[in-house]
C-alpha cells in the first residue's frame, strides 16, 4: 500500500497535516515574530512550528528553569516553556538580531522579564552542568555539510563543531535530520556527561 501521494508534497503530507492537529493555529505572537524578523531583514532561518513545539516540550519535560540560547531569532517557544521565575539568556553577536528580539519580539510575546538578550559570543560550555542539554539548529543545511566541495562559512562551521565534539569526552551528541516546511535541514541534540 502506497501511503505517499506523489502529487502531494512531503510538507503537505506530513508536517502541515500533523500540525493541524497538534499546534495552535494563528498564533498572533509567533506570526508577528516571523513577519517582523523578515521585515527587519533578518535571515529566514527560524525553526518551524513543529521544531519550536519540540523545543518547548523538551524544556517543559526536563523542568528547565534556565535556558541558554546561542544566536537568536526569537526564542519565544523556549521562553514560553519556562516557569514564571525561569530565565532564557540569548547570546547574540549581531546587533540587529539582538535589537529585534529584545525590543520587539520578546516584548510582543510578554517575555521581556524572562528573556534577556546579551550582545556576546558563546565561548565555552564551562557553566553547563552534567545532564545539561545543548540543541544546535541548522546543522544539516540541505546536506551541504557532508559535501566537502561546499565551503561556505556555515557548512565549514558545522564541520568544525562536529570535529570538536568528536574529541570532547564530556559531550554526547547526535544529529537528527528534519524534512518539512523548513526544507531539508536538521539539529544536533547533545548532553554534557
Amino acid at each position: 500500500m502506497n501511503l505517499y501521494n506523489a502529487a502531494t508534497s512531503v510538507v503537505d503530507w506530513s508536517e502541515k497535516y500533523h500540525n493541524s492537529f497538534l499546534i495552535t493555529a494563528n498564533d498572533e505572537v509567533l506570526d508577528f515574530a516571523v513577519k517582523n524578523c523578515i521585515d527587519q531583514g533578518l535571515p529566514d532561518i527560524a525553526v518551524s512550528a513543529a521544531q519550536g513545539k519540540l523545543l518547548n516540550l523538551v524544556a517543559q519535560s526536563i523542568g528547565a528553569k534556565r535556558i541558554l540560547e546561542v544566536g537568536t531569532l526569537g526564542g519565544i517557544w523556549m521562553g514560553r516553556a519556562l516557569p514564571h521565575d525561569g530565565t532564557l539568556i540569548t547570546l547574540e553577536i549581531d546587533t540587529l538580531h539582538a535589537k529585534v528580539s529584545r525590543e520587539e519580539n520578546f516584548a510582543k510575546a510578554g517575555l521581556e522579564n524572562k528573556c534577556k538578550v546579551t550582545l556576546s559570543a558563546a565561548e565555552s560550555m564551562t557553566n553547563l552542568h552534567p545532564g545539561g542539554m545543548i540543541i544546535v539548529d541548522n546543522v544539516v543545511r540541505y546536506g551541504q555539510v557532508s559535501d566537502m566541495s561546499v565551503n561556505d562559512v556555515n557548512s565549514v562551521g558545522v564541520r568544525e563543531m562536529l570535529a570538536t565534539l568528536k574529541e570532547d569526552k564530556d559531550i554526547d551528541a547526535t544529529t537528527i535530520a528534519t524534512v518539512g516546511e523548513r526544507a531539508f535541514d536538521g539539529f544536533m541534540y547533545a548532553i554534557r556527561k
